[in-house]
Order: structure tokens, then sequence, then C-alpha cells
């Protein structure tokens, strides 16, 4: 195989909110960079819908589908730049999936992370009121239209909808290479029959050690949970095993903000809980509770995409207690590098704190399974060597594996 680096032009489509998805984007920019990769940046912000004008808002349901603009420009970029490889992120609603087929029609292959699991439900999470739902799996993408699961509105449900129903018609799902991020996201996906398993392979997301690392011995009796708090990520549960464990609770550290903060500052003064509620954290600072910390808990009631904060508890050798659902429940080795519990369950929630409490995890094995499988150099090895395998097979007008 040639020692040249293959030139990738990555394409991310920023939400209004920023979020995990944009950490990954521009770790993986840098990552590539830094081992000699040209890397062109093709991106489009949702927050250009807040500025269209009539005209253009009532393109958008045309151009979420297939947005001419972005099919020219990548075609452009292709030949200009000389890319080898197409990584696309995020699409929705301004990217949109043209960018797939202007890859096809200059015969470079197309990679897509997948983040959340919009090819099969239009929601992105298969979640709705209150519980996991893969209705549209089993019985078909207008159950999505019914229950209103794209922002709570039929009509933009059924944009979602009909675009994905095009996109499969035309086979182009079946055309491109897939990087699910652990290998439950990889088993959902291949549930789209027109989804071949050669086509996907598992690459976890990665941050770079800080450096940081604390014995057991010297962490503060705490706990920390770090993210939106909402039902999604099961906040009012843990809240409520706190509760239930009264005086004998540790302290836990709650940082992040979001629909139901201002019921968790409610709840935890009303019943003298021992929680201290930081608001909104920067990173690093989050960082630094997490490596102080006895463990950090994630009991998210969906399956999740894959939460950068795992990643970053294991860099500093801190064990993940979390839901056993999903994308977080299938990285979590039992007494290994952290603890699962029933998703709903407030009384497993307080056994395995105490139980961490009682018998703490090798701190130095975390860190050692983190250098492993999550490092920086260990995810560049695995992204290199897939770029490296998919090619754009011209007469089967496909992308395989080598």
């Amino acid at each position: 195989m040639s020692e040249n680096k293959q030139s990738v032009l990555m394409v991310h489509n920023y939400y209004q909110i920023p979020g995990g998805e944009d950490t990954v984007v521009a770790n993986e920019k840098k990552m590539l960079e830094e081992h000699g990769h040209k890397v062109v940046l093709y991106t489009r912000n949702n927050g250009e819908l807040k500025t269209m004008n009539l005209f253009q808002k009532m393109l958008l349901p045309f151009t979420t589908i297939f947005n001419p603009k972005t099919y020219r420009e990548i075609k452009k970029i292709i030949k200009k730049e000389k890319i080898d490889i197409v990584h696309v992120h995020n699409t929705l609603n301004l990217v949109s999936p043209s960018v797939y087929y202007a890859a096809k029609a200059m015969k470079v292959p197309v990679v897509q992370t997948i983040h959340n699991f919009r090819l099969l439900c239009p929601g992105a999470t298969f979640y709705r009121d209150g519980h996991i739902c893969e209705d549209c799996v089993s019985k078909g993408l207008m159950c999505a239209v019914k229950h209103k699961c794209y922002r709570e509105s039929r009509l933009q449900t059924l944009a979602c909808v009909i675009s994905t129903k095009i996109h499969r018609l035309t086979g182009i799902y079946g055309k491109i290479n897939y990087i699910c991020l652990t290998e439950f996201n990889k088993k959902k996906l291949l549930e789209l029959k027109q989804i071949k398993e050669e086509q996907v392979f598992v690459k976890p997301n990665f941050v770079e050690s800080i450096g940081e690392f604390i014995p057991e011995e010297e962490r503060e009796n705490q706990f920390i949970f770090a993210g939106r708090l909402d039902k999604l990520k099961g906040i009012d549960l843990l809240l409520k095993a706190w509760k239930e464990m009264g005086e004998d609770a540790p302290k836990l550290i709650v940082c992040g903000t979001g629909p139901m903060e201002e019921w968790c500052k409610e709840y935890v003064t009303d019943n003298k809980l021992n929680v201290e509620m930081r608001g909104f954290v920067p990173n690093e600072e989050t960082r630094k509770l997490i490596a102080k910390s006895k463990a950090m808990i994630l009991p998210t009631q969906w399956y999740e995409g894959f939460p950068m904060s795992i990643v970053e508890a294991f860099s500093v050798g801190t064990p993940v207690l979390c839901s056993d659902l999903g994308n977080a429940g299938s990285v979590v080795q039992n007494r290994v590098i952290g603890q699962k519990f029933k998703c709903d369950s407030i009384g497993q929630i307080i056994n395995v704190v105490k139980e961490i409490e009682d018998k703490p995890l090798n701190n130095k094995q975390i860190k050692r399974i983190f250098n492993e499988k999550y490092s920086k150099s260990i995810n560049y090895k695995i992204l290199d060597e897939n770029y490296r395998n998919v090619s754009w097979t011209r007469g089967k007008n496909h992308m395989v594996r080598k």
C-alpha cells in the first residue's frame, strides 16, 4: 500500500445547538491533519434557517431531501482539491443526502459516521412517550408521523419520512460505507436490509488523555453526573435514588443544564439532598471533577449515540455506572470499567453506587483499557485502515471494502 495520505473532504451540518457531533468533527479533522492528511471541511449551519426568506423556507422540504447547491459545491470541491475520500457526519437539514450523489458522480467513496438512528427512526432516538420505541423498524416509517416523532410536528416528521423513503428507493444507502460507534450501533444499522455487513465498521469516539490520573485512595467520596438535564438522560431517577439513600448518600455533583434544571434544583432543596448543582461547567473543569470522583453515573433512558463523557471518564481511570441500554450499555463491562443497572430501577442505581463505595474498581486498569481502545493513536489506526480499504467499484456502481 502506498504511503501517500488520502485527501479527505469532511462534511458536516451543524445543528443550532452545539453538541457532541461537532466535537467529533473537530477532533477527527485535527487528528488527520497531524498525520499528514489534507482535510477540506465543508459545513452548513442550521442557524441559517433563521435568516431564510419566505421563498427559501417554502423550498426547505425539498432541499432537505436533495439540495442542488450542495451537489454542485461538493462536486466542485472534489475536482479542485483532488479528494480521495468524502467523510460525512451530519446532513440534516441544509447539506442533505445530495452529498452522497455528488461523490457517486465523481466516483469518490463515501464514509458516513452514524451518530444517531435517523436512517431507521425519523426522530433519531428510538424513544417516544417515555419509552424505547422501534415501531418504525417493525411497522414502517409512517408510525413516526402518527406520533409526531420529529420536533413534535407531523409535517416536519412527514418530510423526514419522505426523504428517507426516497433515498432508500434509490438504493444510495447501500452504496456507501459506515462508521458505527459501537457494535450495538452496527447491529441496529444492519436492520436496514440494503446495507451489508462488509460496508460497516466500528470506530468509537476518542479524546486526548489529559494526563490527570488520581489513584482511588486519593479521590473524593463523590459521584458525578455530566449531561443534559432532561428525562432522556434519567436525571430524575438519579435524584430519586439519592433521596432513597438518605443520610447514607455520598456527594453527587451534577454538571449541566436543560429543561429539568429548575425541577432538579427544587427537588434537591426540598429534600435536602447531598447534591451539588453546578449548572454549566466548562469541559476542562468537568474532566477534573470526573478525575476526582469515585465514578460517573449515566442513567440514560434511551440508546444514546456515544456520549463523549464516557470516554472522558475512561481517560482518567474513572468507572462509568450506566443503564443497561443501547450504546452506553454495550460499552461498559461489569466490574471491569464500570457497572450496569436496569434503566428504570432506582434500587439498582443505589446498589451499584454502594458496591463501588465498598469495592472500588481498578482505576489503573480502566486507564489501560482507554489507552488500548479509545486513545487518539488507536483511533487513527482504525480510521486510516478503513479509509484505505474502501474503494469505488465502478463496474458494480457501489462502494466495497477490499
